[in-house]
């Protein structure tokens, strides 16, 4: 139980702090990274996934708020949490709570990643945390990967 919650606690801090280490960078002009594949602009976004709830930053920040809390709650209750799905609640946490504090002391979330290959929202470090952690954990829960020692 022990290893779980510094697996999680540890992986959350990295993210954050990493997350928001690089929201605080000043990144100049627009620019390439990867050709054709990924680039670097500031968007300062006052919305939530995909820009919505907008124009509501109120709201934004209770449900936020709530989203995270819950997921805290539920982590609480967990007696058994194997070490690779701990490692998986910690990115979806550090993300969650990097966009978070963005919110709350900024009034917006800065992003600054975006995919050249298609049209699709500029995002940030804790989005990618979040994304990857939810799509890596119902990987391991749908492929009913065998429990591990705690």
């Amino acid at each position: 139980m022990e290893s779980m919650k510094r697996n999680l606690i540890g992986t959350a801090m990295m993210v954050l702090a990493l997350d928001l280490l690089l929201k605080q960078l000043p990144l100049g002009p627009d620019r390439v990274l990867i050709p054709g594949v990924l680039g670097l602009t500031r968007v300062q976004n006052t919305g939530v996934a995909f820009g919505l709830l907008k124009n509501s930053p109120g709201l934004n920040l209770i449900l936020t708020g709530l989203i995270i809390l819950g997921g805290l709650l539920w982590l609480l209750r967990q007696k058994k949490l194997g070490g690779f799905a701990a490692f998986c609640a910690g990115l979806m946490l550090g993300g969650a709570l990097g966009n978070f504090l963005d919110r709350i002391i900024n009034g917006f979330v800065t992003d600054y990643l975006q995919l050249l290959f298609l049209h699709f929202p500029v995002f940030n470090l804790a989005d990618v945390a979040v994304t990857a952690g939810a799509l890596l954990l119902m990987l391991y829960i749908l492929l009913g990967s065998r429990k591990e020692a705690a």
